[in-house]
This record gives C-alpha cells, sequence and structure tokens, in this order.
C-alpha cells in the first residue's frame, strides 16, 4: 500500500501548482490529477480486461471529473465522493517546503493538498487499484466520484453540482454516500451553513475637528453592529440538538474585514463596511436568519434619531443633521450563495459501518461536529441520499503552512473504508 500510495501522491502534489483554485488568478486544470489517478487505475480498466468501469466526466475543457466503479452483484452500493483535484493557492516564499512538490519526514508528507484533498484522493485510489487486483467477490458495488472545483466555485458549471444535475449521482441513492474529504480520522457527523455578509453605514464626509457637523459612518457602523451581532444571539443561541452531535462551537455571527475610503486622518468619511460571515448550525435556516437581520437593520434606520448614545459617543457625534435634513443609513448585502448545514443521520446503516470501521481499526470512533462548511453536502441529503462526512487529514493545517499529512493516518483510512466495505457487504441481501 505505502509505496504505490506514495508514489500517486508524489506524482499529485508535483502537479499542484496547476491544481491551484482562485479565479480569475488561478483556474486548476484538474484532468493533470486525473491523469495519475488513471495511470495507476488503467490496468484494471474493463477495456483492458479488469472489473473497474471508469467514466471521467467533462463539462469544461481540462477540468474533468472522475467516476470509477466496481461492479457488485445486487443492487446495493457504497459510494465515496467528495474527494476533489482541485487545492487552495500556496505561496512558496512562505513554507518551510516547496509547496509543490511532496516532501516526506517519517511519517508526515508535506505538499499543498495532503491534507485537503490529493492524500484523500491517492488513498481511494489505492482502494481501487487493490479491488481492482484482488477481485473480491462483493455483493454491493462501489462507487468512487473524483470532483473538480471544490475550493472555489465562482466559475458555474464544473464539478459535482454538475454531476448531480445530469444524474450520474442517482445511483447513490442505493447506498451511503461517504463524503471523504475531512479530517482528523474521525466521522465528521455535523457542518455548518455559511452566508458571506457586508453591513454598510452611510453618512457625511467632513472635517474632523467640526464633529458636530458630520456624520461619522465608522461610530454608526460599530453602534449597528454592535445591535445586530446582540440581537442575534439573542434569537439564535445555542440549539438543543447541537450537543448530541458534539458541535464545538454554536452558531456566529462577526466580521472578518473592516473596508472605509482612502483619505486623510483628520477626515470623517462618508462610509464605511464591515464583511464578515454567519456560521450556523445545521438546527437553523440561513433564510430565516438573513430575513431576521434584514428586520434588525430596519428597526436601526427606523431610530436614526435617537440610535447615537451620547454617554458611548460623546455629546457631538449624531447620525441625524435635522437642519441639512440629512441621515446616517445602515444598509446589509448577502455576498454569493450560502451553503447549509448538515446534520447526519446518526440512526442509518451507513453511520452504524463508518463507526463499526473506526472501532475495528482504531479500537474507539469518536464523532465530532464543527461550523466549517462544505459544498452540496446538505443538497444531497435533502435530495435523499444517506451522507456521511469522513476524513484522515491534518485540520490543524487545512489551507495552512506546510500542509501536511501522515503516512499512518492514511493507511488507517484505506483499512476504515474498507471495512465500511465489508460491513456493508455483509448486510447485503
Amino acid at each position: 500500500y505505502e509505496e504505490r500510495f506514495v508514489s500517486t501522491l508524489t506524482d499529485l502534489i508535483g502537479d499542484a501548482e496547476r491544481l491551484q483554485n482562485n479565479p480569475p488568478r488561478f483556474v486548476p486544470q484538474e484532468d493533470l490529477a486525473v491523469k495519475h489517478v488513471l495511470k495507476v487505475l488503467s490496468p484494471f480498466d474493463e477495456k483492458n480486461g479488469g472489473p473497474l468501469k471508469i467514466n471521467h466526466v467533462t463539462y469544461i475543457e481540462g477540468r474533468g471529473n472522475l467516476i470509477v466503479q466496481y461492479p457488485g452483484t445486487t443492487d446495493k452500493m457504497v459510494f465515496f465522493v467528495g474527494s476533489h483535484m482541485d487545492c487552495v493557492p500556496a505561496d512558496p516564499s512562505k513554507w518551510s517546503y516547496d509547496p509543490f512538490k511532496l516532501t516526506r519526514e517519517g511519517d508526515k508528507l508535506y505538499g499543498r493538498g495532503t491534507t485537503d484533498c490529493l492524500g484523500h484522493v491517492a488513498m481511494i485510489t489505492d482502494l481501487l487499484a487493490e479491488l481492482g487486483a484482488k477481485k473480491p467477490a462483493l455483493k454491493v458495488g462501489v462507487i468512487v466520484v473524483f470532483i473538480a472545483s471544490e475550493e472555489d466555485s465562482s466559475i458555474p458549471g464544473v464539478g459535482v453540482d454538475m454531476l448531480e444535475k445530469n444524474g450520474l449521482l442517482e445511483p447513490c441513492k442505493n447506498g451511503p454516500l461517504y463524503w471523504v474529504d475531512c479530517a482528523d480520522s474521525k466521522p465528521c457527523v455535523g457542518t455548518g451553513g455559511v452566508q458571506v455578509w457586508k453591513i454598510k453605514a452611510s453618512g457625511k464626509l467632513f472635517h474632523s475637528g467640526i464633529p458636530q457637523n458630520a456624520i461619522n459612518p465608522i461610530e454608526l457602523l460599530m453602534d449597528a453592529f454592535s445591535e445586530i451581532q446582540s440581537r442575534f444571539y439573542k434569537d439564535f443561541p445555542a440549539h438543543e440538538s447541537e450537543a448530541a452531535y458534539n458541535f464545538g462551537t454554536s452558531s456566529t455571527l462577526k466580521p472578518t474585514a473592516w473596508n472605509c475610503p482612502d483619505g486623510s486622518h483628520n477626515q470623517i468619511k462618508g462610509e464605511a463596511s464591515i464583511i464578515g460571515d454567519m456560521r450556523i448550525t445545521p438546527f437553523y435556516s440561513i433564510p430565516d436568519i438573513r430575513k431576521a437581520i434584514e428586520g434588525y437593520v430596519a428597526d436601526i434606520n427606523a431610530k436614526m434619531s435617537t440610535f447615537a448614545d451620547p454617554s458611548v459617543r460623546g455629546a457631538f457625534s449624531k447620525y441625524v443633521l435635522p437642519d441639512e435634513k440629512l441621515e446616517g443609513k445602515v444598509e446589509v448585502e448577502w455576498e454569493g450563495e450560502y451553503y447549509s448545514g448538515i446534520a447526519c443521520n446518526l440512526k442509518s446503516s451507513g453511520f452504524a459501518a463508518l463507526v463499526g470501521a473506526f472501532e475495528k481499526v482504531l479500537g474507539k470512533c469518536e464523532p465530532f461536529s464543527l461550523t466549517g462548511s462544505l459544498p452540496l453536502v446538505r443538497e444531497l441529503q435533502d435530495a435523499g441520499y444517506d451522507v456521511q462526512l469522513v476524513g484522515f487529514g491534518k485540520m490543524s493545517v487545512y489551507h495552512g503552512l506546510n500542509e501536511y499529512c501522515q503516512i499512518s493516518d492514511m493507511k488507517d483510512g484505506f483499512n476504515v473504508l474498507k471495512n465500511v466495505i465489508a460491513l456493508l457487504d455483509a448486510q447485503a441481501e
């Protein structure tokens, strides 16, 4: 296992520079990764007398997805989906290693994508190669879907969303669907939804030495966001279902960036904005939360004449200038599409098999949840798929500097997935 896994991952990381996904600067060419996977699996392709059915599906040139099937004798299936062939960008000047060349130090393999998610691509490729070589008689079929365009979907019509739209994932309803793109060698049983937002305050630009003639949008923005955040946590507190899923945090709303027009330091600006996100556990509806926040903003604008608190801002900061018939204004904008979080079905046969496999391989199973987000998994669950989440990289280096995975963890992953197949196969009629 180890030699073939390391060899495949060496090839994949060698092309990671051209798998970076952050358009328009970086547009990945996932077919480079497909080429390396096919190099391993082609000897087992049915076209070459092997048992594997291989389908290279491309919607945009150079950016393919790969579907590989090992047939069973019944209509029952097990699916491994979500291991993606793109990666986030890496700045070589900030790494201690070349991010685009696999570096081995003992059990650790360094390089961009080792944890997220090329390490999983190499590990599952090795699992398929073992099935192809040993040809075990299985009642359950095994289908693997390596996907394109997971890290950034600003270029539409490339990856798993198109596979679902065109019915290529429909067979996955005949068994559990394991989304293999998580970390820390544990089942991830819940994720958060995410919505990026922008809150803007408009005031009146003026000399900072004459503040009574200005409307300070920075102060207005601070006060407005303080009220929005306070009301959010009151209306959307920790949900009673979060404890059963071992969520690390409840829903959050926080700023991550501040913007203000350039100008002199002795000038009160005319507008300011903050950008941030809300991470929402799957037990709340993001559309409902958006509606609530829009209501908070409307309430603030309706009381603008009394919104400035002189005990906080002093006597000369005003958000209305009656003589000039001017009022400050707060607006909220929703940036891009939102992802909904997922709470996996803890009573399904797919989850039971995952728990059983972990207990057999590692002697324990410690499910966890977090408010990081994954694309499409909630939509797949809502469409009738038994979606379970798992992964074997390192959460501590996700999208980070000096990303690495451990050979021992990926070997455990190989054995966990192999045991998942065996447990489900034993249940198949």
